[in-house]
C-alpha cells in the first residue's frame, strides 16, 4: 500500500513549515476538453479525444499549456528542499570541462571549454599542443536568452573557413554560416532548411544536404521528406548551389555527405529508416564530371565508411556478422563476394573504427564496456590500449597521416578525462583531468546480470556508496532505453551525485533493442518484440527489489525518447511497482507517431499502424491507449519542450490530459513544459541545472524523502 500524503513538521531556518510528501492534495488539474474523433484501423475503432492537441499553435493548446504549466510551477514551489537541490547541482556543475581537441590544417588544435557555469561551451583553438589558446567561436554571444544553440562545427581542409551551425529554440532544424578563418569575419552565406546534415568540405565550399522549406508554421510539424544533396560555394547565395543527388521516387531517403581527407572522394551514406539499412553511394572528385556510383545499393545491412586508400574503400558492416566486420572494397572488383575481412567479426560487438597513423583503432563493447584494439592495414592485431577501468570510451578521430589522437574515458564514478594516445609508440597519456567538486572513491559501481521474463541474461549496472547498508528501502533511480540500437554504457551522471550522496542507488539496465551485443540483441527489442524492452526492464526492477537494494515505495523510474516510451509502457503494465515515474519527450501515440516530423524513419524500429499486423501490437502497448482507469499508478512528471520537432510535443499533451482524465488516485500526474528548447529538453546551464533540481525535487520528495537533512551542502 503506498503512502499517499504524510504531514510531518520540520524545524527549517525560517521557523515552522509543513511538508507534504508527494500526493495531488490541492492540485486541481486543467479541464481539457474532449472531441469525438473516431479512427477505423482495420475493423478497431479507437478514439482519439485529444487530437485538437496536435494543432500546437492553436489558442485551444497554448492556453491548456500555460495552465499546466502553472500547475506544475505551483506544485515544484511547495517542495521545501527545491532550492537546496539546486545549489548542490550548481556546485557540482561549477568545474571546467573540456572536450577532447581535434587537428585542424596541419599545425591547430581546436576544442570547447566551459568555465563551470557558461551557458553554453565556448570554441577554443590553439597553435601546438602547447601553444596559447584564443575563443574562437563564443555561442553564448547568438542570443540574449541563449535560445540560440551552437549545433556544430566544421572546417575546410586549406584551412581557409570555417562554418558552424545553429540551432533556433533546441529545433532540429539548423542554420549553417561562414567564416573566414584569417580574419574572423562573417561572411555573407546563410543557409537554411536543413536538418541531420552536417558539413563536407570540398575546396572552397561544402556538400550538405536540405529538406524542401515548409508550409508556413508548419516547420516543427510537418513530416521530413525529399531531402537533396547540394555543394554550396562559398561567397555564393544558396539558391545558386549546384544539385548533386536526389530521388524523387524515394521520399523518405536521406543522403549524408563525408568528403575524405585527401579530397579525393565524396561518400553518400542513404538511409531511409532509423533502424533499417542504408547504402553507400561515392563520386571520384578528382574526375570533372564523374557520376555518382552506387557502390553498395541494398540496404540489407548497415554499412558505415571509415576509410580510402589506394583504390580500397574500408567499411564497417553488418552484413553476416550481428557483431560488425571490417571489410576492405577494391573499388575495380565491387561486387560482394570480392570483399575481404580486415577485422573479423568477433564474440564483442565491433562498435567503432578510425584509421589514424597508418593503423585501424576498434573500439569493442564487451558487456558494454569499452576495450579498444590496434591493427595493422592488413589486418593484423597489434595491441589493445590499456584503460584504467572498466568504462567507456569515445574518441579517436584524426587522419590517415596524423601520428596522435585522443580519447575520452569516462564510468560511472570516473568523471570523463582526456588521453592523448601516441600512435606510433603506442603511449598513452593524461591530456586533460576533470576536478569535479566530490570524491568518487567514496562511491563504487558493480555489474551483474538478471534473468528476465524469457531466461535472457541482461546485463545492469549498479552504482552506490561504498559500504552502503542494503536495508530494502533504499531511494533508488533506475534507468532504461532499449532500442535503435543505441547501447547504454558507462558515464559519468553529473545529475545523479545528489542522489548518490543521500544514501540512493543508481542503476541502468542494458535492455533488449539496445546496441550492447549487435544486431541481434537490437532484433530481439523492436518491431513485434518490443515486449521484450519492458518485460527486461520490469524484471531490472525486480532483481533490485530482491536483491535488498529498495522496494516499490522507493522505486523511481526515468527514461527519454524512446525510454519515455518505455516508461509510459510499463506504469501501465506494472504500475505498482514503483513510487514515481519520469518520462521525458516521449512516443506515447504509437498509431500516429509516423505522421509527424521525422516519426516515418521509425518505422522500421516499431512498426507501423498503417499495417494491419503491426498495428496488433503497436496497440497492445502504446502508451496513450493503454491507460486505465482504476489502476494504482505512481507518481508520474512527463517533460517535454515547445520546440522538439523529433518527438511531437502532442505526445506528451495527450497523454498527460488522458492520464489527469482517467486516474483518480492520490499521487501527482504532471507534465514540465519546457519553453524554447528541443528534443534535448532543456539548454544551457541553468535551464539543466533548474530542470534536474526538479527531477529530483519531485522523485525524492514523493518518497516522502528530505534530502540534504540537516546539511547545507
Amino acid at each position: 500500500m503506498k503512502k499517499y500524503i504524510v504531514a510531518a513538521l520540520i524545524l527549517g531556518a525560517g521557523g515552522l513549515f509543513l511538508l507534504f510528501c508527494g500526493g495531488r492534495k490541492g492540485l486541481r488539474y486543467p479541464r481539457a476538453k474532449k472531441v469525438k474523433v473516431v479512427d477505423d484501423y482495420f475493423g478497431t475503432r479507437v478514439a482519439d479525444p485529444y487530437r485538437w492537441m496536435e494543432d500546437i499553435n492553436s489558442p485551444e493548446v497554448k492556453k491548456w499549456i500555460e495552465q499546466e504549466k502553472k500547475l506544475t510551477e505551483e506544485y515544484f514551489s511547495r517542495i521545501p528542499f527545491r532550492d537546496k537541490l539546486r545549489r548542490r547541482l550548481r556546485q557540482l556543475w561549477d568545474y571546467e570541462k573540456y572536450s577532447a581537441p581535434w587537428k585542424v590544417g596541419e599545425d591547430y588544435y581546436v576544442f570547447y571549454k566551459n568555465s563551470g557555469l557558461q551557458e553554453q561551451s565556448v570554441v577554443y583553438i590553439q597553435k601546438g599542443l602547447n601553444g596559447e589558446a584564443r575563443v574562437l567561436l563564443d555561442p553564448n554571444k547568438f542570443s540574449r536568452d541563449n535560445s540560440v544553440l551552437l549545433a556544430g562545427l566544421s572546417f575546410s581542409h586549406d584551412l581557409k573557413y570555417y562554418a558552424y551551425a545553429i540551432s533556433r529554440g533546441g529545433s532540429d532544424w539548423r542554420e549553417f554560416f561562414v567564416v573566414d578563418f584569417k580574419t574572423g569575419k562573417l561572411l555573407p552565406d546563410h543557409l537554411r532548411w536543413i536538418k541531420f546534415s552536417g558539413m563536407a568540405w570540398y575546396r572552397d565550399g561544402f556538400f550538405y544536404s536540405r529538406y524542401p522549406e515548409p508550409r508556413r508554421g508548419q516547420s516543427l510539424k510537418e513530416a521530413n521528406l525529399y531531402q537533396k544533396l547540394y555543394y554550396h560555394r562559398v561567397g555564393t547565395p544558396q539558391r545558386d548551389d549546384l544539385l548533386i543527388y536526389e530521388d524523387r521516387e524515394h521520399p523518405r531517403r536521406g543522403f549524408s555527405p563525408y568528403v575524405t581527407p585527401d579530397e579525393r572522394y565524396l561518400i553518400i551514406s542513404v538511409w531511409e529508416g532509423a533502424s533499417s539499412g542504408n547504402m553507400l553511394y561515392y563520386r571520384d572528385l578528382s574526375r570533372k564530371d564523374s557520376p555518382v556510383v552506387k557502390l553498395i545499393d541494398r540496404p540489407d545491412a548497415h554499412f558505415n565508411f571509415v576509410a580510402a586508400k589506394d583504390g580500397k574503400f574500408y567499411i564497417l558492416t553488418d552484413l553476416n556478422a550481428p557483431n560488425y566486420r571490417l571489410v576492405e572494397v577494391d573499388l575495380k572488383r565491387p561486387s560482394r563476394e570480392n570483399w575481404r575481412d580486415v577485422i573479423p567479426e568477433g564474440g564483442s560487438k565491433l562498435e567503432d573504427v578510425s584509421l589514424v597513423g597508418g593503423r585501424f583503432i576498434a573500439t569493442y563493447l564487451r558487456d558494454a564496456n569499452s576495450v579498444v584494439k590496434v591493427y595493422s592495414l592488413d589486418g593484423k592485431f597489434l595491441h589493445e590500449i590499456p584503460l584504467p577501468a572498466l568504462g567507456t570510451v569515445y574518441g579517436f578521430s584524426g587522419r590517415p597521416w596524423d601520428k596522435e589522437t585522443f580519447f575520452v574515458f569516462t564510468s560511472f564514478t570516473y568523471p570523463p578525462t582526456i588521453y592523448r594516445y601516441d600512435v606510433e609508440r603506442n603511449r598513452v597519456e593524461v591530456f586533460k583531468k576533470s576536478r569535479v567538486k566530490f570524491n568518487p572513491g567514496d562511491y563504487e559501481t558493480k555489474e551483474v546480470f538478471y534473468r528476465s521474463k524469457d531466461g535472457t541474461k541482461v546485463p545492469l549496472f549498479i552504482v552506490h556508496k561504498k559500504g552502503l547498508r542494503l536495508d530494502g528501502k533504499r531511494p533508488t533511480l533506475l534507468y532504461g532505453y532499449g532500442g535503435f540500437n543505441i547501447p547504454m554504457r558507462p558515464a559519468f551522471r553529473l545529475t545523479m551525485i545528489p542522489l548518490l550522496e543521500n544514501d540512493g542507488v543508481y542503476a541502468v539496465a542494458c535492455l533488449r533493442g539496445g546496441g550492447e551485443y549487435g544486431e541481434k540483441w537490437h532484433r530481439a527489442g523492436m518491431l513485434e518484440n518490443k515486449q521484450n524492452v519492458f518485460d527486461d526492464f520490469i524484471a531490472a526492477a525486480e532483481y533490485l527489489i530482491k536483491n535488498g537494494y529498495t522496494d516499490p515505495e522507493h522505486l523511481a523510474i526515468f527514461g527519454g525518447s524512446n525510454g519515455g516510451l518505455l516508461i509510459g509502457a510499463v506504469i501501465n503494465q506494472r504500475p505498482e511497482l514503483f513510487r514515481v515515474a519520469v518520462a521525458a519527450v516521449g512516443v506515447m501515440d504509437m498509431l500516429r507517431y509516423q505522421k509527424f516530423t521525422i516519426g516515418w524513419a521509425w518505422v522500421s524500429e516499431y512498426g507501423s499502424s498503417d499495417n494491419p499486423e503491426q498495428f496488433k501490437y503497436l496497440i497492445k502497448y502504446s502508451p496513450l491507449h493503454n491507460i486505465k482507469e482504476g489502476l494504482p499508478y505512481p507518481a508520474v512528471l512527463v517533460t517535454t519542450a515547445d520546440h522538439d520537432d523529433r518527438v511531437f510535443p502532442a505526445h506528451s499533451f495527450k497523454y498527460i490530459a488522458t492520464l489527469q482524465e482517467k486516474y483518480k488516485g492520490p499521487n501527482p500526474v504532471l507534465i514540465r513544459i519546457e519553453t524554447k528548447a528541443g528534443h534535448g529538453g532543456a539548454s544551457g546551464t541553468t535551464r539543466l541545472i533548474n530542470y534536474y533540481a526538479d527531477v529530483l525535487s519531485f522523485i525524492f520528495y514523493n518518497m516522502g524523502i528530505e534530502p540534504y537533512k540537516g546539511v547545507e551542502p
